[in-house]
């Protein structure tokens, strides 16, 4: 039986990709697997769904997207230049000491990040206390926060799910990036995470899933979440392939991440994109 995830990519999701193998190349290093996972959950958001204006990053009633997986800042990055946050020269020299663009996120740094995140765990306390505040000041933006599925081995996410539901934060939703294998192993081996769904639901979640890859099916999720007067937050799990696109890197924890090249992994790496 195939594999429902192994959805053939169209120009845009190449494209974006595309932005990251020069920010990968360009370095020398970064994320590959957990940067690839993530395109199509950036690139719909960005797209169809979140109100942003790039020429005013600080705008008042700004959606917000924290990347707390921060370490998956290559697909942010190449969304954020597609979008004119940056030129996308910058690309070309992320990770190196003269750039604004490191291996995790810097907000001080980079126009339109929202949060600097890299040290996991971190990113759902941020989005609760933004949707919060938010609350508390009648203000209509929504607050997007996109995990991973190792990161929330993390205690202080089930902390944070447990304020965000006392607090009925409608105004937040979780995209969780269930790509199933974390920096050393598969995901099930290390801490295995199911019963997924009925955890969040247990922690008071409205929860969905999709295939993470599908942008119809994220498109129309999260459409619905924009619309949805429900009183809780909720949580979407995007079932996605770490490396999608890239077929010698999908499912392989050795291009987790990647400080060298050989001419044959740069030749590949391009011939994907064709």
């Amino acid at each position: 039986m195939p594999n429902p995830l192994k959805i053939k990519l169209d120009k845009r999701s190449k494209y974006l990709r595309s932005l990251v193998v020069r920010s990968l190349l360009g370095g020398g290093r970064g994320h590959m697997g957990s940067a690839m996972s993530l395109i199509e959950i950036l690139r719909v958001l960005y797209d169809d769904i979140i109100n942003f204006k790039s020429s005013q990053p600080k705008k008042k009633d700004r959606d917000r997207v924290i990347l707390s997986k921060g370490h998956g800042c290559l697909a942010l990055y190449a969304v954020l230049a597609d979008k004119g946050f940056f030129k996308k020269s910058e690309l070309d020299k992320t990770s190196k000491f003269d750039s604004i663009l490191g291996g995790h996120p810097e907000s001080l740094k980079v126009k339109g990040v929202e949060a600097s995140t890299g040290a996991l765990g971190h990113g759902l306390s941020i989005g609760v206390g933004m949707a919060i505040a938010a609350k508390i000041k009648k203000q209509k933006h929504k607050i997007f926060v996109i995990l991973g599925d190792g990161e929330i081995n993390e205690g202080s996410i089930w902390e944070a799910a447990l304020s965000a539901s006392k607090h009925k934060l409608n105004n937040l939703k979780i995209l969780l990036d269930y790509n199933k294998i974390q920096s050393y192993g598969l995901v099930k081996e290390v801490l295995n995470l199911e019963p997924l769904k009925d955890k969040w639901k247990s922690f008071g979640f409205d929860v969905s899933d999709v295939n993470g890859h599908n942008i119809k099916q994220l498109k129309k999720n999260l459409t619905k979440f924009i619309s949805d007067k429900k009183n809780k937050p909720s949580i979407t799990i995007c079932n996605t392939i770490k490396g999608k696109g890239f077929y010698f890197a999908e499912n392989n924890p050795k291009w987790h991440h990647r400080n060298s090249f050989t001419k044959e992994e740069i030749d590949n790496l391009n011939q994907c994109l064709k």
